[in-house]
């Protein structure tokens, strides 16, 4: 004998038809079918209505904050087309191309994920951390290359990144064949013809601006000085010293390069500029309180001098040329410097440190010179007026 399988809505017909013939008191039907008995009168209630004795949904009747399907849907084409951004930056992009009714960060962030676009690894990425920043813009920019990587004609790219501390502004976003230092003197000086000299250039310690060894100088250290500028190192295995640009450069990664690698170099060069556009003028910034940083620039008001003059150091100071080994002589004795410096003047000064003088070129120390010694202690760089590193965190 083949059973009939009961569905809940036929149990709950079932349970209604009992009750009207009065078969069982409505408290012991009740009992019977496991239901309390206001469940049981909204069955009957229905059924006397002709109502259906399915469940009904639990969505509400009226939703007037409910968003718009058009205001998802550009939700949903800025995140494919940026699909590294959460949801603030989504919002306020939308917000600031002049789009309507866009909804909280919250709301845009359901939105992600019931269209299954939030990943495992974009969550982890937006841990916020503690930033700091100078007081201005063009107190100091961060400088660094970005690992290189391999286009799809095998050319490697050496990506150039420039970030003003201060506003987060990318200055310089080049895509070089190498990390020499004609290459990135080049793109440089294009950079300082367009928005001027900043104080200070924070890089770390390798080529073209650093010395793996940490001794001697680099060409680009000593043009920098022609300029004015100083250049201050990070210590070694610390790149989080240099956290705006490292920002930009995983930033890149994450947003460009994981989703299209540049066919060739000219391909890679137009890719950085369009990310370096994006970046200044689109895309929020947490630590700008989600503007752009544009709006927080300006250019520097120290423009890029086209000829350099020669350095007037002063009467009654004792001047040295450098030879082109390196080496300069103070009282009978040679000092080697670098060979970078060769043919440079410099000023030889006494220290207020009994037994020492200090190598002067232009307006920063360069050396220290123990007389008892007779060798070089010291060649870090310093400003002679108002170094940073006094108050440097």
């Amino acid at each position: 004998m083949r059973f009939e399988r009961k569905t809940v809505e036929m149990i709950r017909e079932e349970f209604v038809k009992r009750c009207l013939s009065y078969e069982k008191s409505k408290s012991a039907l009740c009992r019977e079918y496991r239901i309390s008995r206001p469940t049981g009168d909204k069955w009957i209630k229905r059924y006397l209505s002709g109502e259906s004795m399915s469940d009904k949904s639990k969505a509400p009747f009226h939703t007037p904050n409910k968003i718009l399907p058009e205001i998802e849907q550009l939700i949903i084409n800025t995140r494919k087309k940026e699909p590294a951004l959460g949801a603030a930056k989504i919002g306020k992009i939308l917000e600031n191309e002049g789009k309507e009714k866009i909804p909280c960060q919250s709301t845009i962030n359901a939105v992600l994920k019931r269209n299954k676009l939030i990943t495992k690894e974009a969550s982890q990425a937006a841990t916020p951390y503690k930033r700091f920043e100078k007081s201005a813009p063009n107190i100091m920019w961060q400088a660094d290359f970005k690992g290189h990587y391999s286009a799809q004609n095998g050319i490697r790219c050496h990506p150039l990144s420039v970030i003003d501390d201060h506003s987060r502004f990318c200055l310089c976003a080049n895509a070089q064949e190498n990390e020499q230092y004609h290459t990135t003197k080049e793109n440089f000086e294009k950079t300082f013809r367009k928005y001027g000299l900043p104080k200070i250039l924070l890089c770390d310690n390798g080529n073209p601006w650093g010395n793996s060894q940490t001794t001697g100088y680099t060409r680009f250290e000593i043009w920098l000085m022609i300029l004015g500028i100083l250049t201050i190192h990070i210590r070694a295995k610390h790149p989080q010293s240099q956290g705006k640009v490292e920002k930009f450069n995983g930033s890149f990664k994450a947003e460009r390069l994981k989703f299209r690698i540049p066919k060739d170099m000219e391909d890679a060069q137009i890719q950085r500029l369009e990310y370096q556009d994006f970046y200044n003028n689109t895309r929020p910034h947490h630590a700008l309180n989600l503007n752009v940083p544009a709006i927080h620039y300006y250019p520097s008001k120290t423009k890029f001098p086209e000829r350099f003059q020669e350095w007037d150091y002063g009467n009654n100071i004792e001047i040295r040329k450098i030879k082109k080994t390196g080496f300069l002589t103070y009282q009978g004795q040679g000092y080697f410097l670098s060979e970078a410096f060769g043919k440079e003047t410099v000023a030889v000064k006494p220290s207020s440190i009994d037994g020492f003088v200090n190598i002067i070129y232009r307006k920063f120390r360069i050396a220290r010179i123990s007389l008892k010694e007779r060798a070089v202690v010291s060649r870090r760089i310093y400003l002679l007026d108002n170094d940073p590193r006094e108050n440097w965190i």
